[in-house]
């Protein structure tokens, strides 16, 4: 398959490219426009470390989705089987500060790509196009927040609450709208809060676990209670093939790993097994300082997976224990990676989302 990845580079978008790589018949092309939370070092260590003839074909393309000439051009060039949309600005502590280009990237740039795709679908041959998918991967921030009980599925109303979450919403209409007023092939999936290794530094778990190995205060927003729905990258990257592959045209998948805890339990585990690996600088919780709170922070995420594990058979494989301590270790193994990220990105683990 010709296969289209957007946001490639990205945390996500990395670790479906080495997925799909491993398949030698796909020829995948990585769009990334390279913004601030983008590499492609783990791309390509695996194609320098493991035999070219088992793998598949890789090319990027440096291309900005907002720019609409240069998307149409990628499209005609690449061709492709299937799409699988990733290329989003995805932090909302910087959609606190910066909304305009959450606007710009997440609205702008799925209008140009759906668009694009439609131009070169409608010109498909017959098999070409009975076969063509566009998969929309999206995020669970789109329902708004929860209460002590219940959770989010494919029937939930939409009810953003931040400029991330409400583009996001946004570019979900955007694709359904595509799907039924022109016939583009679509699926979507909406994801809970994804952690694993090589995920960029300014998010909690990265962070709290920079910040214990280093023995220094570790941020806390507000009391800390706000709940999340963790879910291992591994667990995500089989979800998104699945879908892709055998998702019903039209139709949505909720993705959880059903591994809710709250932000300041999340905080403690790592701290406990910091403890483990750092004995002497025990207990790491003492360095939890407690900040103000994000503006309109969501209380509670929730997903039930039913849908995807009754049609497509998927379920998470990893506990959330099992995802943070492999997590936990990449990074203390990876430290020369992760200052040079913050380096090169010019990030120095400042305060976000804090501009009112």
């Amino acid at each position: 398959m010709r296969i289209l990845v957007t946001g490639g580079a990205g945390f996500i978008g990395s670790n479906l490219i080495q997925r799909l790589l491993l398949n030698k018949e796909n020829k995948v092309f990585n769009l990334d426009k390279m913004g601030y939370a983008s590499s492609t070092k783990s791309i390509d260590n695996l194609l320098a470390n493991i035999n070219s003839k088992s793998l598949g074909k890789y090319e990027f393309l440096n291309v900005d989705l907002e720019n609409k000439l240069d998307t149409q051009n990628a499209l005609d060039y690449v061709f492709p089987d299937l799409i699988m949309h990733l290329a989003a600005e995805s932090h909302v502590d910087r959609s606190i500060d910066r909304p305009d280009s959450f606007i710009a990237s997440n609205i702008i740039g799925t209008f140009n790509l759906l668009e694009s795709s439609r131009k070169i679908w409608r010109n498909f041959d017959k098999k070409k196009k009975s076969t063509f998918k566009f998969h929309h991967i999206s995020t669970d921030e789109v329902f708004g927040s929860l209460g002590k009980t219940g959770s989010f599925s494919e029937e939930t109303p939409y009810k953003p609450r931040s400029p991330y979450a409400a583009s996001k919403a946004s570019s979900d209409h955007l694709v359904l709208s595509w799907h039924h007023t022109y016939g583009l092939p679509v699926v979507l999936s909406n994801c809970s809060n994804n952690y694993g290794p090589g995920q960029f530094p300014e998010k909690l778990i990265p962070l709290t676990i920079y910040k214990a190995y280093r023995n220094q205060s570790i941020p806390l927003y507000g009391d800390g209670e706000n709940v999340r729905d963790w879910l291992f990258i591994d667990d995500h990257i089989d979800a998104l093939l699945l879908v892709a592959k055998q998702g019903v045209i039209g139709e949505s998948y909720c993705i959880g790993g059903q591994g809710e805890k709250s932000n300041k339990n999340v905080v403690l585990e790592i701290c406990k097994i910091m403890d483990k690996i750092i004995p002497f600088n025990a207990p790491h919780k003492k360095l939890i300082s407690y900040v103000s709170d994000r503006p309109g922070h969501d209380k509670r995420y929730s997903i039930n997976p039913s849908k995807i594990k009754k049609e497509l058979g998927w379920k998470s494989k990893y506990t959330f224990r099992e995802g943070l301590e492999k997590t936990v270790h990449w990074y203390i193994n990876n430290l020369e990676w992760y200052e040079k990220t913050i380096t090169s990105k010019e990030y120095n683990f400042e305060r976000l989302g804090n501009k009112l």
